[in-house]
C-alpha cells in the first residue's frame, strides 16, 4: 500500500498548538570522517541548491547534528545524507550525536545545548518546547532559507504552522507521529481465540482470558514513566474530554477534582484484571518491547516507531494495531481521538554555520532521501513525501489515522511543561502499580505543583 501524505493532520495538531519539552546521554555518534559509506542508498546526492564549501567560516569543519537516537533503520539514511553532505561540500565533516531517547528529552539536549561544542542542528518537539528554544536563542529565524533559499519548494506552506514562533519560521518540519496505540500479536490472538478490544469492556475481558493462560496481556516498560504515562494520559483525556485535559495540563484548574478521579480511576481496573506485566514500573521501554518481541505478552501500547523496531529486532513478529477503545462515561471525550507529535529539526541561533545547516536540512529533504526515510518507516512532511516507495500497511494506516483523527491529543511529556508531566505521569505510575488510589495521587499531583 502506498501512503499518500495528508496535510490535514498537521493542520489539526497546529490548530491544537502543540507543546513540548526534552533531554539526554550519548549512546553512539557517527563520527566526522569524509568518505565513510554506510549501508543506506549507495550514490550519493547532493542537494542542488548546495555550493561547494571548503571550510565552514568561523568555524571547526564541522557540522554537528543532535537527536535522539531514531533506530537502526532511521540511522543508516542519515549516516549515508551525512557522506553525501560531505561529497558535496569538501573540507566539511558531519559528527552526528545519537542520544538515548528518554535522556535526550530530559537533560541530554540542554547540556549539549550549553556546552563547548553545542550542535547546529538538532531534534525537537514543536510548541512550548520550540517557543523555549528561541526565546533563549537556541533557534534561529530560518523564514528566508524557506521563502528563498535551500529550503524552498520542500514543504507545503500549512506545514510550518507549528514549526512557527512569533512569526518566524525556527524548524524543519520533519515527521508527525501517532505515539500511542496497542499492538497485538496476531497468531496468539487467533491461538487465544480473542479479537482486537474496540470497548473497555472488551479489553479487560481479553485481558482475563490471556492472563488465565498464562501470557501478559500488556507489557509496558515504565521506569522512566513516560511508556505507559503517554497511553494513561490518552486514557485519561477520553473520559475527561480534550478541554479539561488541555486546560488542566497547561495549568488552568486542579487535577484532584471528582471527573479526574473517575477517569484515572480504570487504570485500577488494568491492576485488578493483570493487564500489565508486574515490572512494569521497574523496567525500561525497551524491556517493555522485548515481552512482546518474543511472545511472552499479546498486547503493547506504545507508538508508530514500534514498526521499525520489530522489523529490525523481530521480523518474523506478526502483528498489527488499533486505536485505545473507547472508555466507559467517555461523553466528554472523542472515543476517535487520536494521541500524536509534530516533530522537525532546529538549526541553532548560536551557530556559526546556520546557512551550512540549511542546506544539510534540503539535502535531507530532497526526493531520494525523502523515499529512503519512508522505506525506515519515517512519516515524512515533505511534499515528496506522497510519491514511490511504499510502505508498511501498518505504517500507512497510522498515518492516515492521524490524517483523519477528528480530534489530536498531545502527550504530556512533550505537549506540555515537563515539572507538570512528569508529576503527572509519576500519579499514574503510582496508581498503575497499587501503591495509591487515584485521589491520592492526584491530590500529591496538586500539591506538587503548587496548585
Amino acid at each position: 500500500m502506498k501512503f499518500a501524505r495528508s496535510s490535514t493532520a498537521l493542520g489539526i495538531i497546529g490548530a491544537l498548538l502543540l507543546t513540548a519539552c526534552g533531554g539526554g546521554t550519548q549512546v553512539t555518534n557517527r563520527p566526522s570522517q569524509a568518505g565513510t559509506q554506510s549501508s543506506a542508498p549507495s550514490t550519493p546526492t547532493p542537494a542542488t541548491s548546495a555550493p561547494a564549501t571548503v571550510q565552514p567560516p568561523g568555524g571547526d569543519g564541522v557540522l554537528r547534528v543532535a537527536m535522539s537516537s531514531p533506530g537502526e533503520a532511521q540511522i543508516r539514511v542519515w549516516d549515508d545524507v551525512a557522506v553525501q553532505f560531505e561529497a558535496a561540500h569538501p573540507g566539511v565533516n558531519v559528527e552526528i550525536n545519537y542520544q538515548e531517547d528518554d535522556l535526550y528529552s530530559t537533560i541530554g539536549l540542554p547540556n549539549l545545548l550549553s556546552g563547548r561544542n553545542a550542535p547546529d542542528i538538532y531534534f525537537e518537539w514543536t510548541g512550548a518546547r520550540l517557543a523555549n528554544r528561541y526565546a533563549e536563542g537556541s533557534a534561529a529565524d530560518i523564514s528566508a532559507a524557506v521563502q528563498s533559499g535551500p529550503l524552498t519548494g520542500l514543504f507545503e506552506d500549512a506545514t510550518f504552522g507549528p514549526a512557527t514562533v512569533d512569526g518566524k519560521i525556527v524548524m524543519v518540519p520533519y515527521s508527525a507521529d501517532v505515539t500511542n496505540v496497542l499492538w497485538y500479536n496476531t497468531q496468539l490472538f487467533a491461538d487465544n481465540n480473542v479479537q482486537p478490544p474496540t470497548t473497555w469492556e472488551e479489553l479487560l475481558a481479553v485481558c482475563d482470558t490471556l492472563s488465565d493462560a498464562g501470557i501478559i496481556p500488556i507489557s509496558s516498560g515504565n521506569k522512566d514513566l513516560w511508556a505507559a504515562g503517554n497511553w494513561l494520559a490518552h486514557l485519561v483525556s477520553r473520559v475527561v474530554g480534550e478541554q479539561s485535559y488541555d486546560a488542566v495540563l497547561s495549568g488552568t484548574g486542579k487535577f484532584s477534582t471528582p471527573e479526574w478521579e473517575q477517569a484515572v480511576g480504570y487504570i485500577v481496573d488494568l491492576k485488578e484484571h493483570n493487564c500489565v506485566n508486574e515490572s512494569v514500573n521497574a523496567v525500561d521501554d525497551t524491556a517493555g518491547a522485548q515481552l512482546f518481541f518474543q511472545g511472552e505478552a499479546a498486547m503493547h501500547a506504545i507508538g508508530s516507531w514500534l514498526v521499525s523496531w520489530a522489523i529490525d529486532e523481530a521480523p518474523d513478529l506478526e502483528f498489527d494495531f488499533v486505536n485505545l477503545p473507547a472508555m466507559p462515561d467517555g461523553s466528554a471525550g472523542n472515543q476517535d481521538s487520536t494521541i500524536g507529535v509534530a516533530t522537525g529539526f532546529v538549526v541553532n541561533g548560536k551557530s556559526a554555520h546556520i546557512e551550512l545547516a540549511t542546506e544539510f536540512l534540503a539535502l535531507l529533504n530532497n526526493d531520494e532521501n525523502i523515499q529512503q526515510l519512508i522505506v525506515a518507516e519515517v512519516t515524512p512532511l515533505a511534499k515528496s513525501a506522497s510519491e514511490g516507495v511504499e510502505i508498511d500497511t501498518r505504517s500507512a494506516r497510522l498515518g492516515e489515522m492521524l490524517a483523519d483523527a477528528p480530534a489530536i491529543v498531545l502527550p504530556p511529556d512533550t505537549g506540555y511543561d515537563l515539572e507538570m508531566a512528569d508529576a503527572f505521569y509519576t500519579a499514574l505510575a503510582a496508581v498503575l502499580g497499587g501503591q495509591q488510589t487515584p485521589a491520592e495521587a492526584l491530590a500529591e499531583v496538586d500539591q506538587k505543583l503548587g496548585r
